[in-house]
């Protein structure tokens, strides 16, 4: 009779469980038996191991196996328990020390000749693997970079099975052919990649980031996306079709900060689960970028999908920005389903197999046209759609959902003199990125001592009993709060934009100008007194009879 144990983890969405494996040898009939609720991949390991272990060198026990994975309640799937079911049965089988296993955690596939294959999620597995208390982890070579990220534990890369018996068995370790030293593709890469989404779906390709320069005029829009990135506030563009709305938003990412160390790999976590990591870049430093096509459904968006939940474009999005192009065009339900991610930071998806807690605190930029057509309001544009048709359509975004957006921006056609003048006065990436830095460390400066980083996090009661805005300024927000034109959270949403006006204009608390900006980026109606101090130093014109709320009211 024989018996040993080691260890892996079970990953449920992006969280690890550590998973006790568990081998024992009996006299009988030749059998292996594998219990604690395995799905059909993870049955399927039983011939996989043992096939790995005879073409390894090593001699498979002629007796009755059972090979348990404990706690049987949690749901356990996947090939990459195969490594700790191989090396748990060979300890049991006296090959190896059972001793030199209790402590080791092992993740990884194997295939039929022995060599160990790389599984998707390696760094949440070693993350839970280290919470846990566990300084030794075994991992495929292709992911020991992964897995390296996490401070404070032992990573051995390997390549086969053979390798790794003869480490822990101390004799010579064995040489293992590397296809990349011989410039052939890598056939075991491909267990990295969920086929369908591309290697680096909803991450930055390349160096090569879309310059804010190339965008021909649309100052107002500029100045709304610089406030968006530095405050992270969910933005919405309305427009006819090529005024510039896919542009603006493409060029959102690269106005946001890197991404910090913790930031960092809280993303590389979602993308390794989801299978969009790309090969040789194990972590993310630049925020991710998502843009699902508009018949996006609820699974795909929030997450779902057979078994087990999947992560979404929401969680993909995670510390980067979610656009929604043709927002109108959108499902209602499926677009609704971001109005409880928007607030929480998160996304809580349940199904008949289990319950899934997934990472979701993203910016949020919409872009939707004004009518069916898109020709409406424009000049000259011949909009030929039902008044009817166009409130239809422009209901298809509900209320609760745009309450939660700051600021709504109308993306006007660009002139003829502003596309010709293209290069000339436009401020690049680096330039306004460069003023959203400085505002964001404003902003954590004030925050220091509080468990936000950003305005957009910060209470509405906070900001109105902690950090005070200069005597009088909040007025007209209040006016338009008893007025009906303004919800409690609408209100606390203009205070949060009125201090990311402050902090890119360098003041302490916001003033008048910056409460009546931020209300009129979030209405679209002019007020207030001009300003030359707003974001980026842009001025602003007088409101005039046709645009200011008096004149809106007499016509």
């Amino acid at each position: 009779m024989g018996f040993a144990r080691t260890c892996s983890v079970a990953l449920v969405g992006v969280e690890g469980v550590v998973v006790e494996v568990q081998a024992d040898l009996e006299p009988g009939v030749a059998a292996f038996t594998l219990v604690g609720l395995p799905d059909k991949s993870l049955i399927e390991s039983r011939e996989r191991v043992r096939a790995a272990v005879v073409n390894s060198g090593a001699e498979w026990p002629q007796k009755k196996l059972t090979v348990g994975l404990s706690p049987a309640s949690v749901p356990k799937g996947g090939s990459g328990f195969d490594l700790a079911v191989a090396c748990a049965v060979l300890g049991a089988a006296e090959r190896l020390d059972p001793r030199e296993l209790t402590d080791l955690m092992m993740i990884g596939e194997l295939g039929l000749d022995g060599r160990v294959r790389p599984v998707r999620g390696v760094l949440p597995a070693v993350l839970a693997a280290a919470d846990a208390g566990y300084r030794q982890v075994v991992v495929p070579e292709q992911t020991a970079a992964e897995a390296s990220l996490v401070p404070g534990v032992s990573v051995l890369g390997i390549r086969s099975l053979r390798q790794l018996i003869a480490v822990l068995a101390d004799e010579p370790v064995p040489d293992e052919e590397d296809p990349r030293e011989e410039g052939r593709p890598d056939p075991l890469l491909a267990g990295l990649v969920v086929p369908g989404t591309g290697a680096g779906a909803g991450l930055p390709a390349g160096d090569h980031t879309p310059d804010l320069a190339d965008v021909a005029g649309q100052h107002s829009a500029r100045r709304a996306l610089e406030v968006a990135a530095a405050g992270r506030h969910h933005i919405f563009f309305k427009g006819p079709p090529g005024a510039g709305k896919t542009m603006l938003a493409e060029r959102l990412p690269g106005l946001l900060p890197p991404l910090s160390s913790k930031e960092s790999l809280e993303v590389t976590a979602v993308h390794s689960v989801a299978g969009t990591l790309p090969p040789g870049g194990p972590l993310v430093h630049r925020p991710p970028y998502c843009a699902p096509h508009h018949s996006a459904t609820m699974a795909s968006l929030v997450g779902g999908g057979t078994g087990l939940p999947r992560p979404g474009a929401v969680s993909l999005a995670h510390h980067g920005v979610l656009f929604v192009d043709e927002a109108a065009e959108c499902s209602p339900r499926v677009l609704d389903a971001l109005r409880q991610p928007l607030e929480s930071g998160h996304v809580v998806v349940a199904r008949a197999a289990g319950m899934m807690r997934m990472p979701a605190r993203f910016l949020l930029a919409l872009a939707a046209n004004p009518c069916p057509c898109g020709r409406h309001g424009t000049t000259g544009g011949g909009c030929e759609c039902r008044p009817s048709s166009i409130r239809r359509y422009r209901a298809r975004l509900s209320g609760p959902l745009m309450d939660r957006v700051d600021l709504r921006i109308a993306v006007e056609p660009v002139a003829r003199s502003e596309l010709v003048a293209l290069g000339r006065g436009a401020e690049a990436t680096a330039t306004v990125a460069a003023r959203v830095q400085a505002a964001r460390e404003r902003a954590a400066a004030r925050l220091a001592d509080t468990p936000w980083q950003t305005n957009s996090e910060v209470p509405g009661h906070e900001l109105r009993t902690r950090w005070h805005v200069q005597p009088g300024a909040l007025a007209p927000a209040e006016r338009d709060l008893e007025c009906g034109l303004l919800t409690a959270r609408g209100l606390d949403r203009v205070l949060r934009v009125a201090w990311t006006a402050a902090d890119l204009a360098g003041r302490d608390r916001p003033t008048l100008d910056d409460v009546n900006w931020a209300l009129e980026l979030r209405t679209g109606v002019r007020r207030g007194a001009p300003t030359a101090a707003g974001a980026g130093g842009l001025t602003r014109k007088p409101p005039t009879a046709a645009t200011s709320p008096r004149g809106q009211a007499q016509r």
